[in-house]
């Protein structure tokens, strides 16, 4: 009974991790077809309300992408924590980092998704057949009643463009399930987007 107990759990568990790791789906993704590629250097920009909401996500691109052998940079190393609306200031603070390519994310909407979970009935397993299995462990048959589940979903643009012309290189559009903590959802967002621009040949 314990070598089964700890198989359920253990299978939980893995359903859990799957899960979280899965809490990021890409909608749609392009990429220009004639770029040669790759990036050589990219300066990350998160559009962010918060300043230190924009410096956590930017760090974490910034790793995520070096980790993948390209260069990058944090746009909050060279722009204020009010971001320029100039086009000239952020063009002249590329080129003074040699960043051939620019990154940048921003929050399109979000949105709240009510759905209904029905009511179940289960059974215990067989194993709880014997009153010292089952003592302790509530009736044979459980009832679960119906609810109302709400799901919070953000929705958010990817974009890359480049340094000399400023067209779009690869555009990325993704929705995230709300759940877990900020730093959970920031590195399981970015490590999506890092994988997406892997498999199409962005990053190493």
């Amino acid at each position: 009974m314990r070598k089964l107990l700890t198989g359920l759990l253990v299978c939980i568990g893995l359903m859990m991790l799957l899960t979280a790791c899965a809490t990021t789906q890409i909608t749609s993704a392009w990429k220009e077809p004639s770029y040669q590629g790759p990036p050589r250097k990219i300066m990350v920009i998160g559009i962010a309300k918060k300043p230190v909401n924009r410096r956590v996500f930017e760090d974490e691109f910034v790793s995520q992408i070096k980790a993948r052998g390209t260069d990058a940079f944090a746009s909050y190393i060279v722009l204020s924590d009010k971001l320029e609306n100039n086009h000239a200031v952020i063009a002249a603070k590329m080129k003074e980092q040699g960043a051939d390519t620019v990154l940048i994310t921003r929050l399109t909407s979000k949105k709240t998704v009510v759905t209904y979970v029905p009511e179940t009935i289960s059974t215990m397993p067989t194993y709880y057949e014997r009153w010292p299995d089952y003592y302790g462990y509530g009736y044979e048959t459980i009832y679960s009643p119906g609810y109302m589940a709400e799901d919070e979903y953000a929705y958010v643009e990817t974009n890359l463009y480049g340094a000399k012309d400023d067209k779009l290189i690869w555009s990325a559009a993704s929705q995230t399930l709300i759940q877990g903590s900020d730093q959970q959802l920031i590195k399981s967002f970015i490590r999506v987007m890092v994988d997406t621009m892997v498999k199409q040949k962005l990053l190493q």
